[in-house]
């Protein structure tokens, strides 16, 4: 009970202030959607990204661990969701919209205050997410760019989209920067502060707009069943991936806690700047944050089993 009205408090209903918002600002005044969707792209998402990792302390071989986990982990998502989309006959902007849906999860501004709840602060589990959402920035804008650009564009142009993705140029950075301890001046460093604390209200707000824009057709039955695979079958398969590789303790812990968490505001940002079901896209991420009250709640009551 205690986590449940944590999550409800600390992430659910703020979540839910800013996503209402949103759609208030989008009913009164009608905001360019797509202006607010490169916002995220191209400053906000880098700016956090750059922030955190160049502030982390990851050693190599938590990072190595941690990177094998993600990568079995997703090549199993994956494939469950692939096997669903070809049972239900999808057209092929539905296909990718699914797979971005349930592939993407909200490892940023939901399951790190979520890590440092359930684990006390402690900085080897905040490492370990922070790892995860490094990967869950980085496919997004990769994959996730080549997934809804694929069946409408050359092969050419989908990688020069690609390419023009911020994120894929911070990360290396921040990395090679920390790893050789080089400075950032504060005039530089006070301006990516500000840039990095306004993400997520944009993100959401972003969320907020394109849900008050919505004429609300709701396809109950695809909706539910991504989140199902994001919030249920996600954790399920975690757990199977932490018992292969033999991990115990707060490390199998925090891995299967990495991917219990609902659909990434990543989904709705990609549907909307590239025009791909971004109706399905923003219920989903919308249903799966409510359910995730009581999904998230049950994953952290079973963390006690693993040992």
């Amino acid at each position: 009970m205690v986590y449940f009205t944590h999550i409800l408090l600390s992430n659910v209903i703020p979540i839910s202030i800013l996503i209402a918002l949103g759609a208030l600002l989008q009913r009164a005044f009608h905001l360019d959607i797509k202006t607010l969707s490169k916002l995220n792209f191209y400053l906000f998402s880098p700016a956090i990204m750059f922030k955190m990792l160049y502030e982390s302390a990851i050693s190599l071989a938590i990072l190595g661990q941690v990177l094998m986990y993600f990568a079995v982990f997703m090549i199993l998502q994956y494939g469950l969701v692939e096997l669903v989309i070809r049972v239900k006959r999808y057209t092929k902007g539905m296909k990718s919209a699914m797979r971005n849906s349930v592939l993407f999860y909200n490892s940023a501004n939901y399951a790190i205050p979520l890590n440092q709840l359930v684990f006390a602060g402690d900085p080897f589990t905040q490492s370990i997410q922070i790892i995860i959402m490094m990967m869950q920035s980085l496919l997004p804008n990769t994959y996730g760019v080549y997934s809804v650009n694929a069946h409408k564009n050359e092969l050419k142009a989908t990688l020069r989209t690609i390419a023009s993705m911020p994120v894929i140029y911070v990360i290396p950075t921040a990395f090679l920067m920390r790893g050789l301890h080089v400075p950032i001046p504060q005039p530089v460093y006070t301006p990516i502060n500000y840039v990095a604390g306004a993400f997520i209200a944009t993100a959401l707000v972003t969320l907020g707009v394109q849900l008050g824009s919505m004429k609300w057709q709701l396809n109950l039955t695809d909706v539910f069943l991504s989140n199902f695979l994001r919030l249920a079958a996600g954790p399920a398969l975690g757990f199977l991936v932490v018992l292969l590789f033999g991990f115990t303790g707060p490390m199998a812990q925090a891995l299967v806690l990495s991917c219990s968490v609902p659909t990434s505001l990543s989904s709705v940002l990609l549907a909307v700047e590239f025009d791909n079901e971004p109706e399905f896209a923003s219920q989903a991420v919308f249903a799966s944050t409510v359910f995730s009250i009581f999904t998230v709640s049950f994953v952290i009551y079973l963390l006690q089993f693993i040992a």
